[in-house]
């Protein structure tokens, strides 16, 4: 039934054979793994154990070049990095494999970087960290640049590029370019959009409201029922992130365009679920708990208790933050 009210899709049960069991935790609530997916588990299991043929075997169902839920489930692989580079090598002549083994290292070293940054403020991170943090940021853009290069279909790049850019502190011009090259391959990508967001924060340069303007203006462009509608919702959980008052999302026109967003995004009838669909449902869940929306209850309830590591990672204790407006709505 609730296909009908909040989305097709095929639903995560006993029936999908590749669903993978729930694991409980207190409150009820539990971590969502490999992004509810035998098939993802298994990907991720062969990239672990760095056995390049068992991850090249499990790859055979998914597009990395388009699916960056996949991709961002090897991203945070441990060990990755030393041995995907060799793997690429392996297979020189096969630009697909070459072109795949590449794009994974490259996001692999961006998020590599950002665990030798850390979450701290640019004040806090020390001389040894930022030449740690560079010099990761420069293997992902050689092997991200060579990827697209070899693909030039993929969208993947261009998303993990911002990413890289970001971070380097590159020239406006080029990430505008880089923006612009994935748009043209995926306009309606929602992964480019999220991380537009965070490239127009105040704290990266950006200039208050500027994030929110263009997440609207993204997801007036896109049909009912599409998951663009989370740009929104992130951009007011950045505006909350960047904000002093903690209470700063509690205002009727707030609460109301986020419900009117999320019934035209995620609740609407015609939205998909797809491989990852819950990271879009959490997203509208903290902003909607956040913003004292009732509208908080229906998707929690869609959710079941599952939680993703993002956005809740901006909360001291994202397990019991989300417990608590569960427990709330």
């Amino acid at each position: 039934m609730f296909g009908k009210l909040f989305g097709r899709g095929v639903e995560r049960s006993a029936t999908d054979p590749h669903a993978l069991p729930p694991r409980k935790q207190k409150h009820g609530t539990y971590a969502l793994r490999a992004l509810g997916d035998t098939r993802v588990l298994a990907l991720v299991e062969a990239a672990d154990a760095g056995d390049w043929s068992a991850v090249k075997a499990a790859l055979a169902p998914f597009d990395l070049g388009r699916e960056q839920a996949v991709l961002g489930e090897l991203t945070d692989v441990d060990g990755l990095e030393e041995w995907i580079v060799r793997a690429a090598e392996e297979d020189k002549d096969d630009k697909e494999l070459r072109a795949t083994a590449l794009l994974i290292s490259g996001a692999r070293h961006v998020a590599w970087g950002w665990e030798a940054r850390t979450s701290a403020r640019a004040v806090d991170v020390g001389r040894e960290q930022w030449q740690t943090f560079y010099e990761r940021l420069r293997i992902a853009e050689e092997h991200l640049l060579e990827a697209a290069e070899l693909r030039p279909d993929w969208v993947t790049p261009w998303r993990h590029l911002l990413t890289s850019g970001r971070g380097m502190s590159v020239d406006d011009s080029v990430q505008d370019a880089r923006l612009a090259a994935g748009l043209r391959r995926d306009p309606l990508n929602l992964d480019l959009h999220l991380e537009w967001v965070s490239h127009l924060q105040p704290r990266w340069g950006g200039e208050p409201g500027q994030a929110l303007e263009f997440a609207r203006k993204a997801f007036a462009a896109a049909p009912d029922g599409h998951g663009l509608g989370c740009v929104i919702a992130m951009a007011h959980i950045e505006d909350w992130v960047e904000s002093d008052d903690r209470d700063c999302l509690q205002q009727p026109r707030i609460r109301s365009e986020l419900r009117e967003t999320a019934e035209r995004s995620i609740l609407h009838h015609a939205y998909e679920r797809r491989l990852g669909w819950q990271g879009d449902y959490n997203i509208f869940a903290m902003a909607l708990s956040l913003a004292g929306s009732s509208t908080a209850s229906n998707v929690f309830r869609e959710l079941d208790g599952v939680i993703t590591q993002w956005p809740w990672t901006f909360m001291s204790d994202p397990d019991k933050a989300y417990a608590r407006f569960r427990k709330v709505f």
